[in-house]
């Protein structure tokens, strides 16, 4: 394989969930290996600072509406033709709290965002990726798509499900050249997860500190979180063309939290 199988040149990209954390940190990656990044996102002023970064194009989108998601697909087709890579990544972190009393209408939000959002992408990539014959989608699931972790029944059973989805739509859109891969980060420094255990704390009554050690740093193999930057890393592997021959798979960037 050639020296370049890294590299997106000329090739568009659709990044949902662009404005910040892995999203952004992906945009970026995106851009450097040479695409031209469709930043997405509900919120104008996040994902036109990365495009304006990225030398890309910014589009407002809330993935829980069709409609809107087919409009962006078309914004991305409209720059080349053609809609190359899709990386999956809007999502919300959930209600925390034992299931036997958790917010219910937070437990749906969290599943229209986080399951049936990406499924809206999905589906429309699917349908352009088809007629193209060829392109590749990244799913963000998590660690939590492959194992359990208590107080997070909404999270896990979104990203349990991406998992899924990904497997099956691999086999579906595959006779045309399509790769479906999932991501699955485990925790990843940034405000996303600061709120996660600011909220796992005031509900356990435990201090953050301690929380971060037991269940983050300590039990990984490096003792350490991931960086959005090495999650941004492996979808560019998952995008280019380094993974030819990867689809249906899931890969872990968890620092080793066995």
């Amino acid at each position: 394989m050639s020296s370049s199988a890294h590299r997106l040149d000329g090739r568009v990209a659709v990044v949902t969930g662009a404005g910040s954390g892995i999203g952004r940190a992906v945009a970026l990656r995106f851009a450097e290996a040479g695409a031209h990044v469709v930043a997405a996102g509900r919120t104008q002023a996040p994902i036109a600072e990365v495009a304006a970064l990225a030398g890309g194009t910014a589009v407002v989108c809330d993935t829980t509406d069709l409609g809107a998601v087919e409009v962006l697909f078309a914004r991305a087709r409209a720059i080349t033709g053609r809609v190359d890579v899709l990386v999956n990544n809007a999502g919300q972190s959930g209600p925390i709290g034992n299931l036997a009393e958790v917010d219910m209408d937070a437990w749906r939000a969290c599943m229209e965002v986080n399951l049936f959002g990406a499924m809206h992408c999905m589906r429309v990539a699917a349908r352009v990726m088809e007629a193209q014959r060829g392109g590749a989608i990244v799913n963000m699931s998590s660690l939590m798509g492959l194992k359990d972790y208590p107080m997070r029944t909404a999270y896990c059973a979104t990203k349990f499900s991406l998992i899924g989805m990904t497997e099956a739509l691999a086999r579906e859109v595959g006779p045309a050249g399509v790769r479906v891969n999932a991501l699955c980060p485990g925790a990843v420094s940034g405000e996303l997860m600061d709120r996660v255990i600011a909220g796992r704390a005031a509900a356990e009554g435990r201090p953050a500190e301690e929380i971060v050690r037991q269940n983050h740093t300590d039990v990984a193999a490096l003792r350490r979180w991931v960086s959005p930057e090495e999650v941004a890393d492996a979808a560019l592997f998952l995008a280019s063309d380094l993974s030819a021959s990867i689809t249906g798979d899931c890969i872990r960037v968890d620092a080793g939290r066995f």
